[in-house]
């Protein structure tokens, strides 16, 4: 699907966050250090990049200094000329060996930590460019350039010189107005809630039928937050038990029998209490009454504030009338 996309030109960029992160070309004159890495909250790279730093404050504290010898690791000169350095100094950064260490831990894995660009990004500085135009070579001269071999793309430090031409860039604007709905969905919460749930409804958006179709489950479950979001699965047979059709146990959190088992041979030998699941119809109508009741409840605390504000008896029989008064006051 990615692929697709960026060959629609829906993304302009399909890459790997080790490739784009690690892996500079000699045009690249930014510096990568670990605060220009991007993260979210339950990626993998934090919580590495925190063992190293406490591997490297150990080091320094001469932890292990008897084991190793020295507290500095050898870099090597691919490692330096990725992250952007001509040379190295004795004291090497800290950063800079966070950096060499971190890369060795992804490159192994790293087409697992894909990144997708929906915007161009800067071959020299690495910022991406949101307006106004972008300086790129002639398609001519990129056709050729994917001809030639990996070393050799794109002149590097040679007397050759590509003109440069500029293409307008499509403004992102800087503030969007939406009239709809604010939804909140506790599958959208956290990034393990949303992949939970596609997991155990095998949502997949691998292809574009998949991707078709778990778009629209997900969006069911957003407009539908009391309907099950799970298929639980009876523990006797083993078949998919239908919403409203079986029964749960109020000790055993993962314990549920379908209907045909429950009234199988004179129950179920289990030694705790089942309860009936109820069904959609049911939810509904507990839903709706809940609603009332909570709209009932509105209209009587406004009537009594109504009343409280105006009312002047020392001695006033209304309910609850004198308590808000006396928040009033206070």
């Amino acid at each position: 699907m990615l692929r697709k996309a960026s060959k629609e030109n829906i993304v302009v960029d399909l890459t790997n966050f080790y490739d784009n992160f690690f892996v500079t070309t000699g045009e690249c004159k930014a510096k990568v250090t670990a605060a220009r890495l991007p993260y979210f909250d339950g990626d993998y790279w934090p919580g590495a990049a925190e063992d190293l730093i406490n591997q490297l404050c150990q080091e320094e504290d001469g932890r292990k200094l008897n084991k190793k010898g020295t507290t500095k690791k050898t870099i090597t000169k691919m490692a330096l000329k990725a992250s952007g350095q001509s040379d190295l100094s004795a004291n090497a950064s800290k950063d800079l060996l966070l950096m060499h260490k971190l890369g060795e831990t992804i490159c192994p894995m790293k087409e697992d930590f894909i990144m997708v660009h929906l915007q161009h990004c800067c071959t020299h500085c690495c910022i991406l460019m949101v307006s106004g135009n972008r300086w790129v070579c002639s398609q001519w001269c990129y056709e050729i350039e994917q001809k030639r071999e990996e070393r050799e793309r794109h002149p590097i430090n040679q007397r050759e010189k590509h003109v440069l031409y500029p293409v307008e860039i499509t403004d992102v604007p800087t503030d969007t107005k939406d009239k709809d709905e604010i939804l909140e969905s506790e599958f959208f919460d956290t990034r393990q809630a949303f992949l939970s749930l596609c997991q155990g409804n095998h949502y997949q958006y691998d292809t574009l039928r998949r991707a078709k179709h778990s778009s629209m489950m997900v969006l069911y479950h957003l407009h539908n937050p009391t309907a099950p979001a799970f298929v639980t699965t009876c523990n006797e047979c083993h078949l998919d038990i239908e919403t409203g059709q079986g029964w749960r146990c109020e000790v055993c959190p993962d314990y549920y029998v379908c209907n045909s088992c429950y009234q199988k041979d004179g129950g179920i030998d289990h030694p705790h209490k089942l309860t009936n699941h109820p069904s959609m119809a049911e939810r509904d109508a507990q839903n709706k009454e809940a609603r009332q009741l909570r709209v009932l409840q509105l209209r009587k605390m406004l009537d009594l504030l109504v009343h409280a504000s105006q009312c002047r008896s020392a001695h006033c029989q209304y309910p609850n009338c004198r308590k808000v008064k006396g928040l009033f006051r206070h």
